[in-house]
């Protein structure tokens, strides 16, 4: 994941990477009647480690991650119920994983679980239209008009998965040569809103979280349909970017933007792989 913690949406209705409502998994114990439970901070900062050991346990509704044999909930105080056990395995291993101190931005999918279960269902009806944003501005639509190496590379590499959207979801997307912004058929736009509504709200929301990493929802859909794997993801999304380290050398941000839509990628794969067993 990207700066903050959790998954970094905003509060309002757009998405975006850093900053924002963070979705904190730090934890305190609590006491209650009903039995012990980890209770999030309100806030995003590093934590004493206080547990030795995180679990995957099973409830009614799903599997559950427990520290020292206490349930974790989400930061709206919600049940962490997760319906793949191998998805709540990864989330045990991030917290297992922890050093002396429990540092939320080193636990991506649990703040991608949190955010699934705390916000998607009230807000995905905003969060669709932020994605579909990025459909409106798709990367793969905006192309360059110089140098004729670059304009070829794009044209391969890019233009089969707009035809396989097109083929896939009936939406054609219009290309353009440069920054300025063209406006993409609604009926192309509809068919791509139907598309995300065949997501349950986890996988929804690793989608949503691709999408802003990488600009493209084609990308986001061919990755979360089989069309391409996570390598191609990442080769689709950063083709401008590896021409330009190419010809002008790399530097430290691009290598840790790199790094980030790598783990962003590697993130939603194991959400889809999960859904999919």
């Amino acid at each position: 994941m990207g700066s903050g913690c959790g998954l970094g949406l905003s509060s309002g209705a757009g998405i975006r990477r850093g900053g924002g409502a963070c979705y904190c998994p730090s934890i305190r114990r609590t006491a209650s009647r009903s039995g012990r439970s980890c209770k999030p901070l309100n806030r995003c900062q590093l934590t004493k480690r206080f547990y030795k050991t995180a679990q995957v346990g099973h409830t009614d509704d799903g599997f559950i991650v427990k520290l020292d044999g206490a349930p974790i909930k989400t930061p709206s105080v919600n049940p962490m119920a997760i319906p793949y056990r191998s998805l709540a395995q990864a989330v045990a291993d991030e917290w297992q994983g922890q050093g002396d101190k429990v540092d939320p931005k080193s636990m991506p999918l649990t703040g991608l679980v949190n955010t699934a279960i705390d916000r998607t269902p009230t807000d995905r009806a905003a969060m669709t239209i932020a994605v579909l944003r990025h459909a409106e501005t798709d990367l793969l639509c905006y192309r360059a008009e110089t140098p004729t190496d670059l304009v070829r590379l794009q044209q391969q590499t890019w233009q089969p998965l707009l035809d396989w959207s097109a083929e896939q979801f009936d939406a054609q997307l219009i290309i353009t040569n440069g920054i300025l912004p063209v406006s993409q058929p609604p009926a192309a736009l509809a068919a791509l809103e139907s598309a995300l509504d065949n997501f349950n709200d986890l996988e929804f929301t690793a989608l949503a979280t691709l999408c802003a990493a990488c600009g493209s929802l084609i990308v986001a859909l061919a990755l979360a349909h089989g069309h391409i794997d996570g390598d191609q993801a990442f080769v689709v999304a950063e083709l401008d970017h590896d021409y330009q380290v190419q010809t002008w050398g790399a530097d430290d941000e691009a290598v840790a933007r790199q790094r980030t839509l790598k783990s962003d990628i590697a993130n939603t794969m194991t959400i889809l792989t999960a859904a999919k067993r």
